[in-house]
C-alpha cells in the first residue's frame, strides 16, 4: 500500500486525538510530522515526537496536513494553510475560518464525500471539518433526509466542556472539587460557574442573526451546506453542560412525507457511523457517559412529534473530540486515499 507523509499542526486535545486515531485506524502514514509554535520533544498519545516549529520549510514533502485547532481558535490555518498547499499538500482544517467559503468542501464522509471528490477533482486543495455539534446532529438526520427530504429542524445542544479546550476541562475538574468542599469558584474558561449549572451561551452574539450566538449560526449554516439544502429552516439553542466529553442534541425535525417510528429506526440502524440505542421502557438511550471515547454517534428517544405534521423527535450523543473533530478529519483523509485524490 502506498504510504503518505502526514503533517499535524497543533497538539492540543484535538491534535492528540488525531494521532491516536491515525494509529488506531492504521492510516498508511510513513511519517507523522508534528508542527507547533516551537521545537521540542513531546510525548503525544504515548509516543515521543520531535515537534518542529511551524515554518514554510516544515511543510516540504507532506501529502496531507491536518490543522487541529480547537473550535473557535483562529489563525493557524489562515497563516499556514496556503503555504501547505503551495508545498503540494491537501489541507484538512478543524477550524472554522474557511467552512462557509464556496470553494471549500465542508465534509462529513458518511454524508457528503461525493461532494468532496467533485470539488477536489475540480482543483480544491482545502477541506474543512464541520463544527462538532453539526457533525453529531447530522449523522442521523442526514440518513433520514436522503430517504425523505427534511423541511425544518429545531435543535437544542447539550455540549461538553471539552469543546472549549483543555482549560475548560481543567476548570470543570477544579470546580467539582471546590463545590464538593463548599469552596467558592472563580470561573475563567467560562463566563459563569459550570459545575452544577448549565450555560445557555456558546460563542458570542452573531451580528447577522440577532439574539443568536456564533455557535448557533454554525449549526444553522453548516447544516444547510452539508445537506445541500440552502433554504432549510433551522432554529437552535446551544448550551454548555457540566460533562467532560460527548455532546448531546435534542432534535425535532419535519419532513416532506410522514415517517413511522419503525421506518426511522430501520434507517438509523442501517446508517454508517451511527448506533441505534432506543428502548425507553428499559431506560435505554444514548448518554454522554456511554459515547465518550466511541466512534459512532448514538441515536434514540425516537418518536413522532405530535406538534408538527410529518414531525419526528430524536436524541443523539457523540464524542465531540473524536467524531466531532479528530476522527472525522482522519476519515476525510482516508476517503482522499480511497478515492485516489492524493
Amino acid at each position: 500500500m502506498k504510504q503518505y507523509k502526514v503533517g499535524l499542526v497543533g497538539i492540543g486535545a484535538v491534535g492528540t486525538e488525531m494521532i491516536k486515531v491515525l494509529r488506531q485506524r492504521k492510516f498508511p502514514a510513513s511519517e507523522i510530522r508534528v508542527l507547533a509554535t516551537r521545537d521540542r520533544d513531546e510525548v503525544i498519545a504515548g509516543e515521543t515526537f520531535h515537534v518542529r516549529a511551524t515554518t514554510p520549510e516544515a511543510f516540504e514533502g507532506l501529502d496531507i496536513v491536518l490543522f487541529a485547532g480547537t473550535e473557535g481558535a483562529k489563525g493557524a490555518s489562515k497563516m499556514w494553510g496556503q503555504v501547505a498547499i503551495d508545498k503540494g499538500a491537501i489541507v484538512i482544517d478543524n477550524g472554522d475560518d474557511f467552512r462557509m467559503k464556496d470553494d471549500v468542501p465542508l465534509v462529513v464522509p458518511e454524508i457528503n464525500a461525493d461532494d468532496m471528490e467533485r470539488m477536489v477533482r475540480a482543483g480544491s486543495r482545502f477541506i474543512a471539518n464541520p463544527n462538532c455539534s453539526t457533525i453529531i446532529t447530522l449523522m442521523g438526520i442526514a440518513a433520514l433526509h436522503r430517504a425523505n427530504p427534511l423541511r425544518h429542524m429545531t435543535a437544542v445542544t447539550f455540549q461538553s466542556v471539552s469543546g472549549a479546550g483543555r482549560a475548560a476541562i481543567d476548570e470543570l475538574e477544579a470546580q467539582t472539587r471546590q463545590v464538593a468542599a463548599g469552596e467558592p469558584t472563580a470561573p475563567k474558561a467560562f463566563a459563569h460557574q459550570i459545575v452544577a449549572n448549565v450555560i445557555p451561551q456558546i460563542g458570542g452574539p452573531k451580528q447577522e442573526m440577532p439574539g443568536f450566538t456564533t455557535e448557533e449560526a454554525k449549526l444553522t449554516f453548516e447544516s444547510r451546506k452539508i445537506l445541500g439544502a440552502p433554504h432549510l429552516r433551522i432554529a437552535c439553542t446551544c448550551v454548555r453542560v457540566p460533562v467532560f466529553y460527548a455532546h448531546s442534541i435534542a432534535v425535532h425535525a419535519t419532513f416532506e412525507r410522514p415517517f413511522t417510528v419503525e421506518e426511522v429506526r430501520d434507517i438509523i440502524a442501517k446508517a454508517p457511523g451511527v448506533e441505534l440505542v432506543d428502548d425507553l421502557a428499559a431506560a435505554v438511550y444514548p448518554m454522554p457517559k456511554d459515547f465518550g471515547g466511541k466512534d459512532n454517534v448514538g441515536i434514540g428517544r425516537i418518536r413522532l412529534d405530535p406538534s408538527e405534521e410529518n414531525g419526528i423527535a430524536l436524541w443523539c450523543s457523540g464524542d465531540n473530540i473524536r467524531k466531532g473533530a479528530a476522527l472525522n478529519a482522519v476519515q476525510i483523509a482516508e476517503e482522499l486515499v480511497r478515492r485516489g485524490l492524493v
